[in-house]
């Protein structure tokens, strides 16, 4: 992996850093919406760092231009970081890459076909600040291929602890927040030959004693893609059974009792009917 960096700029020193990661694996199409939710945050004291893995459509191409273009810009100078991966490892290693890359004492994700509304780090960041949370996460809404908001959003638990987490998978990567004071380095590298890294990164977490706190509001926008949307639900539904029997270490029966409550809610979830 290489990367490329900026000596830092003036803007944005009100607040502690948020660092947001965007993996991005052949997202050319989408990539410019992403990066655009997150220059419009009302809350000024982030940085953006970019994994490229090893992207084929151009988009390697169009974020080296992207993080040229930023010098530029005094409001997003020295706020933008590229890393390139030398080959394809998945999101978990490009988002462990950002993480390694990362800055700021707080974490977000973005991936590069979604969306923020522009007051997301804003109101997370003063949830966590003044309920002293380690872990957020957040409501938010389906979107078609196009970006146009569906109008089913999913509503989030008040707090969810491990045990609570496990049959309820509402946790959306997009709109996690992280607090790296509080949660060691080791718990927030996500495991690589996990099926689903990001739900088992969350359980790990939880495991150790956390507890997530959720915001039951609208600041993110996931989009769905129809050629692949019933492909993804099944490799989700397969990638799940698996995270309990090989991350959680559980028995055949524990993670059924589990995995019905996922797939419960799932359902739901869907249709836009979750709380």
């Amino acid at each position: 992996m290489s990367v490329i960096g900026y000596e830092a700029g003036n803007a944005g020193k009100e607040g502690p850093k948020v660092s947001v990661i965007i993996p991005v694996y052949n997202a050319a199409r989408y990539i410019d919406e992403a990066f655009h939710s997150v220059a419009a945050q009302t809350y000024p004291n982030w940085e953006l760092i970019l994994v490229d893995d090893a992207s084929t459509d151009g988009s390697r191409e169009y974020l080296k231009e992207l993080a040229e273009r930023s010098r530029r810009i005094p409001s997003l100078r020295g706020r933008i970081k590229l890393c390139l991966q030398a080959c394809n490892t998945g999101p978990a290693a490009a988002r462990n890459a950002g993480i390694r890359a990362a800055e700021g004492r707080f974490l977000a994700y973005l991936d590069a076909d979604d969306l923020w509304k522009a007051d997301k780090l804003e109101k997370q960041l003063e949830f966590m600040l003044r309920g002293g949370y380690a872990f957020s996460f957040t409501g938010y809404e389906f979107a078609d291929q196009k970006g146009r908001r569906s109008g089913r959003a999913v509503r989030v638990p008040e707090r969810l602890t491990y045990r609570e987490a496990l049959g309820n998978t509402t946790i959306s990567t997009i709109t996690v927040m992280l607090d790296r004071e509080q949660i060691p380095e080791g718990l927030l590298i996500m495991p690589e030959a996990s099926p689903r890294e990001d739900t088992a990164t969350w359980w790990r977490i939880l495991r150790n004693g956390y507890v997530a706190y959720g915001i039951n509001e609208v600041l993110s926008v996931y989009r769905r893609h129809p050629d692949s949307h019933s492909a993804n639900k099944w490799k989700a539904i397969r990638g799940t059974w698996r995270t309990y029997r090989q991350n959680e270490g559980m028995t055949v029966w524990s993670a059924g009792r589990y995995f019905t409550g996922y797939l419960f809610r799932a359902v739901k979830r869907r249709t836009g009917k979750i709380t």
